[in-house]
């Protein structure tokens, strides 16, 4: 065997639509909702019984922003500061051999209207249009590995930043339709996205990601950060 084929089921429907600011991990942004929209031939509601059952799902999705660049024997986890190099294989680099991820959700719901199928899911780390390639349910007995050891990643990410918003971004955030939008910017931003070369740096730096239908605007220093403006995309 020298090829694989896989096709999409499905695609993620999510407010990150860039790379950068997506979490790292899943469920670092509880308030991180997102659809998963199914495609035909796998809209068939039968192919979804029993799932309900489930709280969480494994989802098995295509790092389609980054797999024309190829793959890289070793990287740089954010995680030892961007500056050590460890194996690929030993990391959740996005340059893999093969372009495969992996994330567990929440399953907040399954929802049916007319042909058209989805699941609403809490907690997702994926890019708006994120291809998925399978659903498994998560089986916290098997799953969940009690003292296993996570390597340099042993424990969850310092949040130390402390995140405020201008009158204007406060309300830009009470005018919004989106439930909650403040509390999910400032989950966003509290995990401090920058490149880890940048948190070296004394002086205000501006940044803008884009969040929903919105570009968030915002400025850092140290370990403050302070959101500007939200403008409409």
């Amino acid at each position: 065997m020298t090829t694989i084929k896989l096709d999409p089921i499905g695609t993620i429907r999510s407010p990150y639509k860039e790379k950068f600011a997506v979490p790292r991990q899943p469920g670092l942004v509880s308030r991180a909702r997102a659809q998963l929209e199914m495609l035909p031939p796998y809209n068939d509601p039968s192919a979804f019984r029993g799932l309900g059952e489930f709280s969480h799902l494994w989802l098995v999705f295509v790092f389609h922003q980054t797999m024309e660049q190829g793959w890289k024997p070793t990287v740089r986890p954010p995680r030892l500061g961007g500056n050590e190099r460890v194996g690929v294989f030993s990391t959740r680099s996005t340059f893999r051999p093969n372009p495969i991820g992996l994330s567990v959700v929440e399953l907040r719901d399954m929802c049916k209207d007319g042909s058209r199928v989805w699941l609403e899911l809490g907690g997702v780390d994926l890019v708006d249009g994120t291809p998925i390639v399978d659903i498994k349910p998560y089986i916290p007995w098997a799953d969940a590995v009690p003292h296993a050891h996570g390597g340099f990643a042993p424990a969850p990410p310092d949040l130390g930043m402390e995140v405020i918003f201008s009158p204007e971004a406060e309300q830009a955030c009470a005018r919004s339709t989106i439930p909650e939008l403040k509390e999910f910017i400032t989950e966003v931003l509290v995990q401090d996205p920058r490149p880890a070369y940048k948190k070296q740096l004394q002086q205000w730096q501006q940044y803008g990601v884009r969040l929903y239908d919105y570009n968030v605007r915002y400025e850092v220093f140290g370990q403050l950060t302070r959101v500007l403006e939200l403008e409409r995309l």
